[in-house]
């Protein structure tokens, strides 16, 4: 039986060796993806995830999980808002990534389950968690439509999906948003993580990924509802959200 294709960037790869070049790029950055992060984004990636925990809005005793949660961002949010009645898991499919943000966490006091996990498979029950949240990762998930359709199995009924993601930038921004994609960020990961092709990847990816409408249409066919999504930053970055009404 043949495996079918997909995309790794611009590349176009077997879909059992995506996630492996996936996990690559990943460990590859672990260490300075959060100095990384800042500089590509000149901060901005904060802003954008601070919006994200805001429409969470998380409350005490919750049960959150946040998927390809890296180093944590959203996790630490989201476990001082559930406090000591609350549950909220840390996952993500690459250890390297998992691990420094596991270890972050605890340097900080913050005491919180962290597991590998892939999205297209939780080990998770059904209808057990109030928020799911993946930032920055569904764009690198070999079938999205699965990973959606599993992200919704595990929200409770009235639970909330929010998908902050990387998105298609407003028009006249494109070709400066280009040069910098592809002259700045690679030479950036090159001088500070050691790795110019990991972000040329990243960059890649982005392209590869939906437009705001097209995802849109992807939660709803998941089974979520009142699914909108607001522009951040011209639409450098959208978040996308569901509920899960029954």
């Amino acid at each position: 039986m043949s495996d079918k294709n997909t995309h790794f960037g611009y590349q176009t790869v077997a879909e059992s060796e995506k996630a492996g070049k996936v996990a690559q790029v990943f460990h590859s950055v672990a260490e300075r993806y959060d100095v990384m992060n800042d500089l590509m984004s000149a901060g901005l990636h904060r802003v954008w995830k601070h919006f994200t925990i805001g429409r969470a809005a998380v409350r005490p005793g919750m049960k959150v999980l946040d998927i390809a949660g890296g180093t944590g961002d959203l996790a630490r949010a989201f476990a001082r808002q559930a406090g000591a009645t609350g549950e909220v898991w840390l996952t993500d499919i690459n250890s390297s990534m998992l691990t420094v943000g596991r270890d972050r966490l605890l340097d900080e006091g913050v005491l919180t389950p962290a597991a590998v996990c892939d999205a297209e498979f939780l080990p998770f029950p059904d209808n057990y968690f109030d928020r799911v949240s993946v930032a920055f990762g569904l764009r690198n998930m070999t079938h999205k439509d699965r990973a959606l359709a599993e992200m919704a199995r595990v929200l409770k009924p009235g639970g909330k999906l929010l998908v902050l993601e990387f998105s298609k930038i407003a028009k006249p921004l494109a070709p400066a948003y280009d040069w910098y994609s592809f002259k700045v960020l690679p030479w950036l990961g090159k001088k500070v993580a050691g790795d110019a092709d990991s972000y040329r990847y990243l960059a890649e990816s982005i392209r590869m990924h939906p437009d705001q409408e097209t995802l849109k249409g992807m939660l709803t066919q998941a089974g979520l509802e009142r699914v909108q999504y607001f522009n951040l930053s011209a639409g450098l970055t959208a978040l996308h959200e569901g509920v899960k009404l029954s």
